[in-house]
């Protein structure tokens, strides 16, 4: 049987993400459900995108990832299974799946549901849709092939000759500032010439291994494990410090010679 992850915006106050789980151990006790977070902000996709999206891959081919954020949506919301790269999607039709898969999904089925007959859509029906995946059943059983979703787009950076301009994408818990901002990107436009990095009233000239590399209170910038350019304050909260935070500017500004 597959691995299932689950994301969620429930929190950690009331019983929701227990009762997801529920679901699924009542149909499968062997089932391995692993937490990705269930602290993503109420409603918030950006934030879920950046979470799941920064893990998914890591997960073995088959994986379920049950991503249960904004699940009630609108009225007429819907509800997707989806196969990207390998790993099988459930979420609602909330621009998720578009921003995970950039918008090229291999296939994606809407699920057959009565939303009057589903007050927790998370358990009533993305759980035991996420069994039978896992499960080994096939994605097309689970209801009609559609191309209509809600699509979102991630925010492009914008590249010339001599600058990066991007956006702070995520805080995470200590305060650091992710990046849309890439190693290859920056890599790319370089072409062996310096370059500094501006944010706020900050300029930074180096990118440091790891952020114990400066002294305690001191800010720099770092590449994270996934390629993404990071600013951070060595046992600092940066986005408070700098303030900062989701959508914040920043530049890479590149200059002539070695």
């Amino acid at each position: 049987m597959a691995v299932i992850t689950f994301t969620s915006d429930f929190g950690y106050n009331d019983h929701y993400v227990a009762a997801v789980k529920a679901k699924i151990l009542s149909q499968e006790a062997q089932a391995t459900i692993v937490d990705v977070s269930h602290a993503i902000e109420p409603y918030n996709i950006a934030h879920a995108e950046f979470v799941l999206g920064s893990v998914y891959r890591e997960f073995p081919e088959g994986t379920v990832h049950l991503a249960a954020i904004d699940t009630h949506g609108n009225r007429h919301g819907k509800f997707h299974a989806a196969k990207y790269k390998g790993h099988y999607f459930l979420l609602a039709d909330n621009g998720l799946l578009s921003l995970l898969t950039d918008g090229q999904p291999e296939i994606v089925v809407e699920l057959k549901a009565d939303r009057q007959l589903m007050p927790f859509p998370a358990k009533d029906l993305l759980a035991n849709a996420a069994v039978f995946l896992a499960k080994g059943g096939d994605i097309e059983v689970l209801g009609e092939h559609t191309s209509h979703y809600r699509q979102l787009l991630n925010r492009q950076l914008r590249l010339s000759d001599h600058s990066i301009s991007g956006h702070v994408i995520h805080v995470d818990r200590y305060g650091n500032l992710i990046t849309d901002i890439t190693a290859d990107s920056i890599d790319t436009i370089a072409h062996g010439r310096t370059f500094t990095i501006h944010f706020g009233r900050e300029t930074v000239g180096r990118i440091y291994p790891t952020y114990n590399q400066v002294d305690d209170g001191d800010c720099c910038c770092i590449y994270n494990s996934q390629g993404q350019l990071c600013i951070g304050i060595n046992k600092g909260h940066a986005a408070e410090l700098l303030g900062l935070g989701f959508d914040s500017q920043v530049d890479v500004r590149f200059y002539p010679g070695s």
